[in-house]
């Protein structure tokens, strides 16, 4: 079971079905656990499906409200995401070692498998949500934060900054 149980029985699913979910109190707060949110205020998916035999495509917006842990100070830092999705759902390979490779082309990486008697759309749905938040969330006071730490900024520890340092070191002003 899913932290946000959609769980599409495939022989419901018709060409053209059109969902709107909303997570409730419980799931945003188990789904915040998961993602490692301070919180999650809100979760919609608006998707509509296609069905091509066993292969289903969900396309659609999710829309969140949340908070993230700043990686500086640990603060709060609010977010909105309102992010475009487009997942395939297709059977699970029968054949092949669990060790086989898989390559996978770059219309297939939004593919998840089912095991062809439903389809989970609200994990699907979670996992996309994880993919759309910033990986490196900064408060207001972050800068003076990683100053105050010892931690150089990126113009003062690149490469430009070096060649200015060598430059004052020698003494040059330059031509």
């Amino acid at each position: 079971m899913s932290d946000f149980d959609q769980r599409l029985p495939l022989d419901q699913i018709r060409d053209g079905d059109r969902l709107d979910l909303s997570a409730n109190e419980a799931e945003c707060a188990a789904i915040a656990g998961r993602l490692g949110l301070l919180c999650l205020d809100r979760l919609e998916a608006h998707a509509v499906l296609a069905r091509d035999g066993e292969k289903i495509r969900a396309t659609g917006r999710i829309k969140a409200s949340l908070d993230q842990s700043c990686v500086a100070t640990g603060e709060p830092v609010p977010g909105l995401v309102d992010e475009a999705f487009d997942i395939s759902f297709v059977p699970e390979p029968r054949a092949g070692k669990a060790d086989d490779e898989v390559e996978l082309g770059a219309d297939e990486l939004d593919t998840m498998f089912h095991d062809g008697s439903a389809i989970e759309l609200g994990s699907a749905i979670v996992d996309s949500l994880a993919l759309a938040l910033d990986p490196y969330p900064r408060s207001a006071g972050a800068d003076a934060a990683l100053k105050e730490a010892g931690v150089l900024s990126e113009q003062e520890a690149g490469p430009f900054a070096a060649l200015a340092a060598l430059k004052e070191k020698l003494g040059g002003n330059g031509p």
